[in-house]
């Protein structure tokens, strides 16, 4: 009959159909793959709190924190009997990055202090797999603190001086910003971009984020490796940013919380 059309669709409807279908689609991926990061860095940022935990509960056990493990310690912590975080062959890192014998630093002591999940060789992971990095204080400043030992003394890492030297003492190295930057050690963050000064942090951990296995993305996540003090704590970015990409996701102890669940289990003062 005239005006109807054959049965079925024409090739100009099926076209268009199937592209309402790939844009669901990709829509649904999309939303899928932002689920699914958004899971990840939640289930991350929990570990990192777990971390700091279990870094609580090895000092109020040991009277001191442990050092951070190495590439080659399955996940025990790297610490000769004097109390200082060195390998056998004497180098020392305690911030993260390469060490000159090719070890990495500053990894996690998760067979210290019972972190799970970890990989086949002992290491704690975040969510994506990445293996988690820890960092401790060093020297401690006696310019701000009433303190029994120099500022070049080993505190947070040996429990007689952590007894001796009581709760008056106040690290100096570690140093929190929210972008890279040159800061000589026992500086301050350049104006505008502090989030933490160089008295209150005594122990770092951070995940390397999503591109961790990929490596530094920018020079704000580069800071985060290259075994220094300074440390960068912002929101993520994109890759087209300023910083470069950034993903990293970092959790500290403060000096305060450190001595405060140590006095409550009678350690100190």
């Amino acid at each position: 009959m005239a005006g109807k059309h054959p049965g079925g669709f024409t090739l100009t409807e099926l076209a268009i159909a199937l592209l309402i279908v790939s844009l669901l689609l990709t829509g649904l991926m999309y939303t899928l793959a932002a689920q699914t990061e958004q899971r990840n860095r939640t289930e991350t940022l929990r570990r990192l709190d777990e971390a700091k935990e279990l870094l609580l509960a090895f000092a109020v056990v040991n009277g001191r924190l442990p050092c951070p493990a190495r590439s080659n310690s399955s996940g025990a912590e790297v610490r000769n009997a004097a109390g200082e975080c060195k390998n056998g062959a004497g180098l020392e890192d305690y911030y993260g990055g390469v060490l000159s014998d090719g070890t990495t630093g500053g990894l996690l002591p998760a067979a210290a202090i019972g972190f799970a999940p970890v990989d086949a060789s002992g290491f704690a992971l975040d969510a994506w797999g990445n293996r988690i990095r820890y960092a401790i204080a060093k020297t401690l400043d006696t310019g701000v603190s009433s303190c029994a030992d120099t500022a070049t003394t080993l505190h947070f890492t040996l429990a007689t001086k952590l007894k001796s030297n009581g709760i008056t003492c106040a690290p100096r190295d570690l140093i929190v910003c929210n972008a890279t930057q040159a800061i000589a050690a026992g500086t301050a963050c350049n104006a505008g971009t502090t989030v933490t000064n160089r008295f209150t942090v005594v122990a770092v951990v951070f995940s390397t984020g999503k591109n961790g296995a990929l490596g530094p993305q920018g020079t704000n996540e580069t800071e985060n490796l290259d075994a220094d003090h300074l440390f960068v704590y912002r929101p993520p970015d994109p890759s087209g940013a300023a910083g470069g990409e950034f993903d990293d996701l970092l959790a500290w102890i403060p000096v305060g919380q450190l001595y405060g669940r140590l006095i409550a289990a009678g350690i100190l003062p």
